[in-house]
């Protein structure tokens, strides 16, 4: 595990691309790669120092952001090797299959509260018709009793007539029978 100067190796994960000094080979360094290790170094010395001061060059600010970021990566396939954009596209399928299914519920919904209304509505009429059929029941049954009590008032009537009757016989007779008396008497 290499380090660089003024880093602990918690803040920096090991680059596997990038050789170290002492990896790379021995043929003697260019005056462009001297300047360039002897800038780095001094940055790494600088940084170290101004992170002592509360500042950060925008090196060490890149730095992190790319350890970070490789951290990241390992992060994500030390994972058990999961494939997040796989795993994200078949959820957003099964999302997509079911808001399918919620719209194919809510239109079955729609049909089941309309065949609802429909039997209720029906059970409405029925209910009105049988209130009415009872009324209509009740209704028979007086009339039905006010038939047999005329029916019994017909009877006393045609009673009454033909006792009437037989009495305008006797009258009659009796007028008869007066006239027949009067009629004898002696003058």
């Amino acid at each position: 595990m290499s380090t660089y100067y003024g880093r602990s190796s918690k803040d920096l994960q090991p680059r596997s691309s990038r050789k170290t000094l002492s990896e790379s080979p021995p043929s003697s360094p260019s005056p462009t790669a001297k300047t360039f290790r002897h800038d780095r170094v001094t940055r790494t010395l600088d940084s170290s120092s101004d992170k002592v001061l509360g500042r950060s060059s925008s090196y060490t600010r890149r730095e992190t952001r790319l350890t970070a970021r490789n951290r990241q990566e390992n992060e994500d396939h030390d994972l058990g090797g999961k494939d997040y954009r796989k795993m994200y596209e078949e959820a957003l399928q099964e999302n997509g299959q079911l808001k399918v299914r919620l719209q194919d519920s809510k239109h079955e919904l729609v049909k089941i509260r309309s065949q609802l209304d429909k039997v209720t509505q029906r059970q409405d009429r029925m209910s009105e018709r049988s209130s009415s059929h009872e009324a209509e029941k009740r209704e028979k049954l007086s009339l039905e009793k006010k038939v047999s009590d005329m029916e019994e008032d017909l009877k006393v009537l045609t009673d009454l007539r033909s006792e009437n009757q037989r009495l305008k016989d006797e009258n009659g007779a009796l007028i008869r029978v007066i006239s027949k008396l009067s009629n004898q008497t002696p003058q």
